[in-house]
């Protein structure tokens, strides 16, 4: 099975930026460092993936 990770468009291309690569799994989402693709991956299920996503949206995880 070939695994397709994707940024975002709004992400830019240079290669100091913090990106988050995202790809889906069959038992949900898969999450990994876009400078060092090799180190890992979280693989979170679809509703927690929502919650997360939530999250970002309403500022709950911005740095102060």
């Amino acid at each position: 099975m070939t695994i397709y990770w994707r940024k975002s468009s709004r992400s830019g291309s240079a290669t100091d930026e913090a990106c988050v690569e995202l790809a889906t799994f069959h038992e949900g989402v898969g999450l990994r460092d876009s400078k060092d693709p090799d180190s890992g991956r979280l693989v979170v299920n679809r509703a927690q993936f929502g919650s997360l996503l939530q999250a970002i949206k309403e500022g709950a995880l911005d740095r102060d």
